[in-house]
């Protein structure tokens, strides 16, 4: 029970992770906003928590990630299957990345917490606009060189098994 409480979705629907990068840029760039105008950067934790939630279970706990996939998505229309490791992978670069800068600013390391959180909306602009998820690359890499065991996403190394 508890390991289908913390499961993450597989298949992913792009469209789906597409649109919750973009509410990620719109919410990223406004905390970033608001802590270059005031240095109040409390956000950067509920961005992290975010985060953390769609590691933990995809989906299922983020705001973000329900309002993509029962809202935005069903709006659109659209849906082309992907593989879920990597997808999840990239939100724990995400998690990593924006819990490193909720970190560093609350010790007062503002700029450096500024910085990190402006390459997160690089990456996540990336995925929500142009459809390249970094996350998935970097993924992708570490399978090709053995870090990541095959077995992990069998889709993902198996030209036959995926879907376009």
């Amino acid at each position: 029970m508890l390991r289908r409480a913390f499961a993450f979705p597989n298949p992913v629907n792009e469209y789906a992770a597409r649109s919750t990068a973009g509410i990620i840029v719109v919410v990223s760039l406004a905390a970033l906003a608001v802590g270059l105008a005031t240095g109040w950067g409390w956000s950067l934790w509920a961005i992290a928590l975010g985060f953390w939630l769609r590691v933990a279970g995809g989906p299922r706990y983020s705001p973000a990630g329900r309002l993509a996939v029962h809202v935005i998505v069903p709006a659109l229309g659209r849906r082309r299957l992907v593989a879920g490791p990597p997808k999840r992978f990239a939100q724990t670069i995400g998690a990593v990345l924006s819990t490193a800068a909720a970190v560093l600013w609350t010790v007062g390391a503002g700029p450096v917490a500024w910085t990190l959180l402006g390459l997160l909306i690089v990456a996540a602009s990336l995925e929500a606009f142009a459809g390249f998820c970094l996350g998935c690359w970097i993924f992708g890499r570490l399978q090709a060189a053995g870090v990541i065991p095959e077995g992990v996403c069998e889709a993902c190394n198996n030209i036959a098994l995926r879907r376009g």
